[in-house]
């Protein structure tokens, strides 16, 4: 009986502290428009208009705040889509997202991610 309760406490304990860690800082980049309409990882179809992202890691349908550093600029962006392992951005969002954060010009930013509760 005292391992299970262990064992659920631990548990709870992990699952609190990666709630709480859930901020990162990196570079993000933002889709090409030949992925227009095909579908996302998470099944929906990509709209380039839409505030959307992929992420390496985050479960589909996590709202994530992504502030550009250089300029502050932030928009809350809902990960529907997986990113490769090989890519070394933390986010790609979509041109719609790009632009609200003022880096669809440059084509990248640096940003800091926070999962929102």
């Amino acid at each position: 009986m005292r391992i299970v309760t262990l064992l659920v406490t631990l548990a709870l304990v992990m699952t609190v502290g990666l709630a709480f860690a859930q901020s990162e800082e990196g570079t993000a980049n933002f889709y090409s428009d030949k992925f227009v309409g095909k579908k996302t990882a998470s099944g929906e179809p990509y709209d380039k208009n839409a505030l959307t992202a992929a992420h390496k890691k985050l479960a589909y349908g996590t709202k994530v705040k992504v502030t550009n550093v250089e300029n502050g600029k932030s928009v809350v962006v809902t990960v529907n889509d997986r990113m490769g392992s090989s890519n070394p951005a933390v986010i790609d969002v979509t041109p719609k997202a790009a632009e609200e954060l003022g880096f669809q010009k440059a084509g990248k930013a640096k940003v800091k991610l926070e999962v929102q509760k």
